[in-house]
């Protein structure tokens, strides 16, 4: 994909230049979209509404699936894509387009649960009907990490309901996010009705701030840090527009006394390992139950050892790529030597490599240190102690975030209880916490944002609600 949006080709004249952080090499080179720029694509998106909020479902519902259809046939060039800008396994690659699909398809499905409701009057001859409309230009900002899934979450849905979307992507992931862009203009997508852009990474705030402010941008979506999210929302909220968000998180996988440990270490594994740590749903904690808590830090450090780490592109069976970039590689170690120079057992890994790093477990992590409270967003498990069960859930709370979190134990009507006291927006009995569906609410509390992304939820998000009256034989005081 060679242009700014997704309808149109446009003759941009300047580009920048993505460098993998596998090798330094300069992974793709996309166009840096202008203010000026981003603002027409926004117009051609309000120009496009009228009719694309009139179009049949069906035909909503035909387009969305056909491009379900073409992503799926586009892995090859997402793997090769995805591992040069974002070091995505191979494994991670397929797990981002089977979502991204997954996101697609399930939107389609949606475009006839696009209902209302019919509420009784107190007033003779009036019947009422609250109806959900389009909400016009959705503006969807995407991160790079969920490269795929993401993306496709930000705009799918939205045009199931009717809206138009703009989809500004990843400076980290340009072409990864152009490509979906590809994908809608192949799939039959009107003019201005699904639109990708990405631009150089100093014109980013610039960027976003003329699509938030722009008056016909409606609704805006985001994922990705907590303290980007405070700003997008301060700045939607001086204009009065809705914001969905879903920020960071600082999540715990609960490991009872009870549990079945083999369950509970594949879990542990996953949820701290998958995409380097680098997802927002990580175990950040390892909370174990004191009695099997030698045990599960054992062999949690035993599984940890046993990951290969390097190029997916050179060895098919990688499980750990490199971190997206040095900076963050470099902040990750230093939460690793903060904890061990605080008390921590490094049971193994924590040795970095510029973007690389051995996956770190981290024993009898305590709340002094560094990687208790701050998303680590790199492959480090921290076990946490507890007592017991209570002490557990305590600890589990004891965060600013509430986004995912999970529970293993044999007595599922204990952790159902103890759920209903855990702040979280998600939580996996026997499970890990790195887990969504397509047609499932997500998204989070407290500092891990507001608003749900996800089956009929979601369409509530993208809708407006209008009250209909219909009036028979009405008598007025006046």
């Amino acid at each position: 994909m060679t242009s700014t949006e997704t309808s149109r080709t446009v003759d941009a004249r300047a580009t920048f230049e993505r460098v993998e952080p596998l090798t330094g090499n300069v992974a793709t080179t996309s166009p840096a979209t202008t203010v000026a720029e981003a603002t027409a694509v926004v117009d051609r998106a309000a120009a496009a509404f009228p009719a694309w909020s009139q179009t049949l479902p069906a035909e909503r519902r035909r387009l969305l699936n056909r491009a379900a259809d073409l992503l799926e046939q586009r892995i090859p060039d997402l793997q090769r894509l995805m591992t040069a800008e974002v070091g995505a396994t191979k494994a991670w690659v397929h797990h981002n387009t089977v979502m991204g699909v997954n996101n697609l398809r399930e939107a389609a499905a949606l475009t006839t649960q696009i209902g209302g409701d019919i509420i009784p009057s107190n007033r003779p001859g009036v019947f009422n009907m609250a109806i959900r409309r389009p909400m016009g230009v959705t503006l969807g900002i995407a991160p790079w990490n969920g490269t795929m899934s993401l993306a496709t979450r930000s705009v799918a849905v939205p045009l199931a309901c009717g809206n138009t979307a703009v989809m500004r992507g990843s400076e980290l992931s340009p072409g990864s996010h152009l490509l979906l862009g590809e994908v809608l203009t192949e799939a039959g997508f009107p003019e201005g009705v699904a639109n990708v852009i990405v631009n150089a990474p100093a014109d980013g705030a610039d960027i976003v701030r003329a699509l938030v402010e722009h008056p016909a941008v409606r609704h805006v979506n985001f994922t990705g840090s907590t303290k980007v999210g405070r700003i997008v929302a301060e700045l939607a909220a001086r204009h009065l527009k809705p914001v969905l968000l879903e920020l960071g998180g600082k999540n715990s996988l609960i490991v009872l006394r009870d549990a079945d440990l083999d369950a509970a270490v594949d879990a542990a594994v996953f949820s701290s390992f998958m995409y380097q740590g680098q997802v927002c749903m990580t175990a950040g904690r390892i909370v174990a139950d004191e009695p099997i808590a030698d045990e599960l830090a054992s062999r949690l450090a035993e599984r940890a050892a046993a990951l290969r780490v390097g190029d997916p592109r050179k060895d098919d069976g990688t499980d750990l790529a490199c971190l997206i970039g040095e900076p963050q590689a470099a902040a990750v170690a230093a939460l690793v030597e903060d904890a061990v120079a605080k008390g921590a057992t490094l049971l193994t890994g924590g040795e970095r490599t510029g973007t690389f790093m051995r996956p770190a477990v981290l024993d009898h992590v305590t709340p002094a240190m560094r990687v208790y409270r701050e998303e680590t967003f790199g492959p480090v498990a921290a076990v946490v102690r507890a007592r017991d069960a209570e002490h557990a859930l305590e600890i589990a709370n004891d965060t600013e975030y509430g986004l995912s979190g999970a529970i293993f134990t044999k007595d599922v009507t204990r952790a159902l209880e103890l759920t209903s006291r855990w702040a979280t927006g998600n939580v996996h009995i026997n499970g890990p916490t790195l887990a969504v569906e397509s047609q499932t609410p997500y998204g989070g509390v407290k500092d891990s944002g507001y608003g749900r992304f996800g089956g009929t939820d979601s369409v509530k998000e993208f809708t407006t609600v209008q009250l209909v009256t219909l009036n028979r034989d009405q008598h007025y005081p006046l």
